[in-house]
């Protein structure tokens, strides 16, 4: 059962000589093998370079145990993880889950997977994604739909779905994903897996394929927070490539949560939960398994208190001016000529048309044609102006609220995980599974979601703690605490 193997745990074993990394990385290649016909997580795999990359680890291992410098190994070393396809990998297929780019062969590298190499971790392969990460579900992807492993009539979350349904199926020790309005922690969430959106510049967005720039963060997903602590500690850091990246330095992510372990528990953490957060038509399992979380981090020595957020109502017409007026600039550049699908057509206007028509699907379509809108003579002051403005008071709101509290608590999603096909016709209710997470990403703070309890039809309900600006190590305390109190994170299912 190596496959099943938290980081923290197979990285002892590597470094006791009890396993090897091509053990381990061909074990979670068997299991990849088994399931993922029926979980559909991968759209790339890379058995012949992960196997080699093993190798590689294990010797660095052996020459490290022979030289008695095991202790200053990177614990990444020989840890079989997965990528999320809107993350380039040098050499390595990246489509976005576009047919626009099926056949995109990156000739560059993405800082987050430089880092990664450095710490010695195994590549398996690159995960299925809603397309250019515009999604909830994973059902927007243009080569299939992704499957939660939990029950496999159910979606996974989107849209980093593939890299949560990877870890959640034992596919992977742990992935990345992207988090633009929730993408890392929704999938979290309905996969019941710990996912982290870090704060905008602690994770540099060298070599993620953009969507909307000012959003778009790469985060950790994991089997639990310690492994989560451990992959975010391994991506962040300043990089000059990114312009936005800011030169702070990184914690120790490990030890800071270890802070939430022991008689200290979370005595003199306060804990905000926002009224706005439990809004009618939430799901009441996800509500009820929220404020028994809650109730059990005051046990735990947080005090809590209920903090208010005004402008929640309006991060979600907001989010949808902003992320499709960046989008919709960003993806200007798949015009069929410089890289990417090419269709042949008697004129340049008619090329670019043919192309992208054959290329977008229907929801990168709707969400170029909103924000172009938006963003067109005449429309840009009363629409894109309105929501940057309205952003700021978002922004303000949080920066108000977390004044009074270190850790704001809230659900992650207002349901559980909706059937395939339950919402591919409605893109408003879609956009609602977000409707707790994006505004976050408005505010540019970090946030994670992790497991708190599971509905009557046994799918996992995700908690969300969110804190300021570059305080991942206070939401990474408050997680391992309540994690270490309680056994979700411990279940797991048994996809077919």
């Amino acid at each position: 059962m190596l496959h099943s193997f938290t980081i923290h745990r197979a990285a002892a074993l590597l470094r006791a000589g009890e396993i090897s990394a091509t053990e381990l990385t061909a074990a979670v290649l068997d299991r990849i093998y088994a399931v993922d016909n029926a979980v559909k997580a991968y759209l790339t795999l890379l058995p012949e370079v992960a196997l080699a990359q093993a190798a590689a680890a294990d010797a660095a291992i052996a020459a490290a145990r022979a030289a008695g410098t095991l202790a200053d190994l990177p614990i990444l070393t020989g840890i079989p993880l997965a990528i999320k396809d809107v993350i380039t990998v040098a050499g390595v297929r990246t489509t976005c889950g576009s047919k626009i780019l099926e056949s995109y062969i990156a000739p560059y590298q993405a800082a987050v997977v430089d880092r990664l190499a450095a710490a010695g971790a195994v590549i398996l392969g690159k995960t299925n994604t809603d397309e250019f990460a515009m999604g909830s579900s994973t059902e927007n992807s243009a080569y299939f739909t992704t499957h939660n492993p939990w029950n496999l009539d159910r979606v996974p979350g989107g849209s980093s779905g593939g890299s949560a349904a990877a870890v959640c199926a034992d596919e992977c020790l742990a992935a990345l994903g992207s988090d633009t309005g929730g993408s890392v922690r929704q999938p979290a969430a309905l996969c019941g897996v710990v996912g982290i959106k870090p704060t905008y510049g602690r994770v540099s967005r060298y070599g993620l394929v953009a969507y909307a720039s000012s959003l778009d963060q790469i985060g950790p997903l994991a089997k639990d927070v310690t492994d989560a602590a451990i992959l975010l500690g391994a991506v962040a850091g300043y990089d000059p490539r990114d312009s936005t990246s800011v030169d702070l330095p990184v914690p120790d992510y490990v030890g800071v949560r270890d802070q939430g372990a022991g008689d200290r528990g979370l005595h003199g953490l306060r804990i905000g939960v926002p009224r706005e957060y439990f809004a009618p038509g939430m799901q009441a399992e996800v509500e009820g398994a929220v404020r028994a979380a809650v109730e059990l981090m005051a046990e735990l020595g947080a005090e809590v208190r209920e903090v208010s957020l005004p402008h929640t109502d309006l991060a979600l017409p907001v989010y949808y001016i902003i992320a499709p007026a960046e989008a919709s600039a960003n993806l200007a550049r798949y015009d069929g000529i410089r890289y990417g699908l090419s269709a042949p057509a008697d004129s340049l206007w008619e090329g670019y048309r043919r192309t992208r028509g054959q290329g977008f699907g229907a929801e990168v379509k709707r969400r170029i044609m909103l924000g172009t809108y938006a963003l067109s003579a005449g429309y840009y002051d009363a629409y894109y102006l309105k929501a940057q403005q309205v952003r700021t008071l978002i922004k303000q709101d949080f920066e108000l609220a977390l004044q009074d509290v270190d850790v704001i608590a809230c659900p992650t999603s207002p349901t559980t995980a909706f059937r395939i096909g339950e919402k591919v016709d409605d893109p408003l209710s879609m956009y609602l599974s977000d409707v707790f997470t994006l505004s976050l990403n408005l505010a540019g703070i970090c946030g994670m979601s992790m497991p708190c309890g599971f509905d009557a039809a046994g799918l996992p309900i995700g908690l969300q703690l969110i804190a300021g600006a570059f305080a991942e190590a206070t939401i990474l305390r408050a997680a391992f605490a309540y994690e270490q109190a309680t056994a979700w994170h411990k279940q797991k299912p048994a996809p077919g």
